[in-house]
């Protein structure tokens, strides 16, 4: 199979001394850590998508986070070649056998067997689409037959006033639709649990998984942060802490790239989150405990502050990304630990529905206290998103829940009473109403 690989690059010149070729880095280069690399199963590199990608990533409009996506994508496309032993520029004449046709199908199939979510097999087509056309605007793939067929489609923006605009995408008939489900969807499509589950994910936690794992949990159930702002968090981040006037034995943390010393956060938004002394007091125990400081001693200079390290010294989550291979591993052991303990509702538990559960129960006190124009303020400050609309699905969410039940609680009583009903008429008896 095909790997993906991280590099640390630094732009370099190429000049010809006493006839030699000599690399010398530029000097006013900016340095890119953890540039992605994409290397087939015989060791060699695939040198087009890894001169895409890092031409995306020296051009300074593009987040390496996002040249990273498109990486993982591109490899997923790779294993798809070297399984299917096809060859990325084979486009013959019939269209059905041409390699982009064919992965196109390949991702309709693994969509609708469940294998992908619609988003993803959407934006993996996506990016295949981008790698063909900059191969062709390069000059660097000529086809004899043309790759796809091209069509422009209007989308309707609607903008504050009322009004909408429509914008002219360019498509191709190879694209994907992203059909979503129906229905309130919340962040990632992932749903929230109940609060008894949320007691018994922390007490199996507590019980079975590594200290940093429930420690995480715990600031992702009771604050709403992000498993890559959690991982960021510094220990002088919790020194700076300042008691939250608005509530008693809560205090505020300064979180994102305008804090002191800054804790990464999606999109870039500085705010403050609020969390109990209780828990302040157990994350100040636990930084200044044992354990964490043997981590901290094999950590490099750049992580010693960081108040969650692993075993070897290292980031939970490099550069603030939400996902990570040592929280990857915590979270398999710990669903596989719930599956022998009998917890059904954590057996396909993520770490992001921790958050979902936060700002569930968060919306549904605050609808019970103000309503639900103060629970959307509420919920925007708390989750640290830009959009109302993201605590908008939440507040729809708690208030379509009840409603919910009560049809699903008539509809029983009311399938029970014809079925007792059906059950007496068989047997000579009248039904009783």
């Amino acid at each position: 199979m095909a790997r993906l690989e991280t590099v640390s690059f630094r732009p370099q010149r190429v000049r010809v001394i006493d006839g030699e070729v000599d690399w010398a880095p530029v000097n006013h280069g900016r340095p890119i850590p953890r540039l992605p690399m994409i290397f087939w199963n015989t060791g060699d590199p695939w040198r087009e998508a890894n001169v895409w990608m890092l031409e995306a990533a020296t051009d300074g409009h593009v987040d390496i986070r996002t040249v990273q996506s498109r990486a993982a994508s591109l490899l997923a496309y790779a294993n798809w070649l070297e399984s299917t032993n096809t060859d990325w520029w084979d486009f013959p004449m019939q269209r059905a056998k041409r390699c982009l046709v064919r992965y196109r199908g390949h991702l309709v199939d693994l969509r609708r067997t469940g294998v992908l979510a619609p988003s993803t097999s959407s934006q993996r087509m996506r990016t295949a689409i981008q790698f063909y056309r900059w191969l062709r605007a390069n000059a660097l793939l000529s086809t004899t037959w043309p790759m796809w067929q091209e069509r422009i489609v209007g989308i309707h923006i609607p903008d504050p006033t009322g009004f909408e605009r429509t914008i002219g995408v360019l498509t191709t008939d190879l694209s994907i639709p992203n059909r979503r489900p129906v229905g309130v969807r919340l962040e990632f499509g992932l749903l929230p649990i109940r609060a008894e589950d949320r007691n018994d994910a922390l007490k199996l936690a507590n019980d079975h998984a590594s200290e940093e794992l429930y420690l995480m949990l715990m600031l992702g159930f009771f604050t709403g942060m992000r498993i890559g702002t959690i991982a960021d968090l510094k220990v002088q981040t919790l020194d700076n802490a300042v008691p939250d006037p608005a509530a008693r034995h809560f205090f505020k943390i300064t979180v994102g790239p305008g804090a002191h010393p800054p804790v990464a956060v999606k999109l870039g938004v500085t705010g403050q989150i609020s969390l109990s002394s209780l828990l302040l007091n157990r994350l100040r125990d636990y930084a200044t405990g044992a354990r964490r400081l043997k981590r901290e001693i094999k950590a490099s200079l750049q992580n010693k502050d960081l108040l969650f390290l692993t075993r070897f010294g290292n980031s939970f989550c490099q550069n603030g990304v939400n996902n990570s291979n040592a929280i990857n591993v915590e979270m398999h052991s710990f669903r596989e630990k719930a599956k022998s303990s009998g917890l059904n509702a954590l057996r396909d538990f993520h770490f992001h529905q921790s958050r979902c559960t936060f700002a569930t129960e968060l919306a549904r006190l605050a609808i019970r206290v103000g309503g639900s124009m103060f629970a959307i303020s509420m919920v925007k400050r708390a989750l640290l998103v830009k959009s109302e609309s993201t605590a908008l699905h939440y507040i729809r969410f708690v208030e379509e829940t009840p409603i919910k039940e009560q049809a699903a609680n008539d509809f029983t009583r009311e399938f029970l009473g014809l079925v007792q009903g059906s059950e007496g008429a068989t047997n000579g008896k009248i039904p009783c109403s």
